[in-house]
């Protein structure tokens, strides 16, 4: 597990914490889990992915995913269909298990791929499957 000091320390030193930082912390651990964010976050101290990081946690977390008009769920739908059709598989896993928490069952999550291959193409829905199929075996274990 990362240290959470060592996380707070990074952000001190890089630079300054914003609402919206604070704000995004809180609904990317809360959507995709402490445990998977801290380690993100962990590996990206003192790299120069730090500065993405930082922006990825208060641009997209802190400022997209808590505007109104979508519920949590609706935004996985969405984030889970443009990964696929990017064929954005790292990002893809992690999604998938957001999408359980935000309220997906796993048979939805299925048909979204099966559906997305209508529209993406079957390479990339097969490819898709196989990142999916492997999220949720490890939810399952």
């Amino acid at each position: 597990m990362v240290d959470q000091e060592e996380i707070r320390n990074a952000r001190s030193r890089n630079s300054d914490t914003s609402a919206g930082m604070e704000q995004g912390l809180r609904v990317r651990r809360q959507v995709m889990g402490v445990s998977f964010v801290d380690k993100a976050l962990g590996k990206a101290v003192d790299t120069p992915s730090w500065p993405l990081q930082e922006h990825v946690t208060e641009h997209i977390w802190g400022a997209v995913w808590t505007r109104d008009g979508l519920d949590r769920r609706s935004r996985s739908i969405a984030t889970l269909s443009i990964l696929v059709s990017l064929r954005a598989h790292e990002e893809l896993g992690g999604h998938v298990r957001a999408a359980l928490t935000n309220g997906l069952s796993q048979e939805e999550v299925v048909e979204l791929i099966i559906h997305a291959g209508a529209y993406c193409g079957a390479p990339a829905a097969l490819s898709a499957m196989r990142v999916v199929e492997a999220s949720l075996n490890s939810v399952s274990d």
